[in-house]
């Protein structure tokens, strides 16, 4: 399949300040397509200029919500070029959420290629200032206009760009957390692995609630016993605790994190031990109420590493390291943020330049 790159006639205007751009909300100005039929398999890939879609009311996606997407981010680095972070993780990761969702997968190492292609022709929208970056939203949606459940037979699959700012404007700081052990985000045999719609679509409830009562992120048990953490908000979450690093096993039911993956490596890297385990939220609070626990923090590719500083369960609250962030969580970040933006070195081969 050939890759067609179509005139823009019409580019917008950059945002002036880079700093005042509000995750998700400014787009570039082009974006890659492709269509998917049963008889005739991928086709009709480009590069295009930005716009909207024309979709019939029936489509697919729209009753069934048989739809996958995937974030990524182009970073500016020191030396002026731009690098992309795990790209081929993503992509694979795209293809383990199609098979769940029953959607057909795409070539890898095209796609990875039209990615890299799309970023370098909109090279000029990837930001400049400091922890700022260029945000890359991959999707596929189901189109059959059929009102019946069942895999749809046509596919569109399309990469919108987004810039945005620096995650923390504030500062680093800690964040709240309530545990909730009324709503669930997915369960054993669901598509929780899955980077789905509807799995987020599920926990906006959830995460109503917590902004109500003044907390920052929900905290996920597990759907069985509503005992055990899986993930907080839409990131993975790991406990430092008794000098490791606990986190939540992949079993299906949260995502398997790039940037947790990533995180977990660091860790190990610097010697200390990581358990993939489940732990339940009674540890948790009687370990931060003995000491054991003294840092806590979530993973994901919006904040990067966010830490934790306090915890509510039912009608007991506790801190976390005096509500501060603690010094692993921080070496975590720096380190991470270090290799993305190019000021350090990236011994795992992370990083991709284009």
């Amino acid at each position: 399949m050939e890759l067609s790159i179509l005139p823009l006639t019409q580019p917008k205007a950059r945002p002036r300040d880079e700093n005042a751009l509000a995750f998700g909300k400014t787009f570039s100005d082009r974006m890659f397509v492709m269509e998917y039929a049963t008889a005739k398999g991928w086709h009709g890939a480009r590069i295009a200029p930005y716009g909207p879609f024309s979709l019939d009311p029936a489509a697919a996606v729209l009753h069934y919500a048989q739809e996958i997407f995937e974030g990524l981010k182009a970073f500016r680095c020191q030396d002026g070029r731009i690098a992309l972070f795990r790209p081929t993780d993503n992509v694979k990761r795209f293809n383990r959420s199609a098979d769940r969702m029953c959607m057909p997968r795409v070539d890898e190492a095209f796609f990875l290629q039209a990615i890299k292609e799309l970023v370098r022709l909109e090279a000029d929208w990837v930001p400049r200032s400091e922890g700022t970056s260029l945000y890359i939203r991959p999707t596929m949606i189901a189109t059959d206009p059929y009102l019946g459940v069942r895999p749809s037979d046509t596919y569109l699959c399309y990469v919108i760009l987004s810039p945005v700012a620096a995650y923390y404007k504030g500062g680093f700081s800690p964040v709240k957390i309530w545990i909730s052990d009324e709503f669930v985000r997915s369960a054993p045999g669901g598509t929780g692995e899955a980077k789905t719609g509807g799995n987020y679509a599920a926990s906006l409830r959830a995460s109503m609630e917590a902004a109500k009562l003044g907390f920052d992120q929900v905290l996920w048990l597990d759907a069985v016993h509503r005992k055990y953490v899986e993930e907080v908000g839409s990131m993975n979450i790991c406990f430092y605790l008794d000098g490791k690093v606990v986190t939540s096993p992949l079993k299906g039911t949260i995502l398997d994190g790039i940037t947790r993956r990533s995180v977990l490596t660091l860790i190990r890297d610097l010697g200390i031990e990581v358990e993939e385990r489940a732990l339940s939220v009674e540890e948790i609070m009687e370990g931060a109420a003995s000491g054991r626990l003294v840092e806590a923090f979530g993973t994901g590719t919006a904040a990067v590493v966010s830490p934790v500083g306090q915890l509510t369960y039912r009608d007991r609250t506790i801190e976390i390291g005096g509500n501060q962030v603690g010094a692993l969580t921080l070496k975590l970040y720096e380190t991470l943020t270090g290799i993305q933006y190019g000021r350090l070195p990236d011994p795992h081969g992370w990083v991709e330049k284009i």
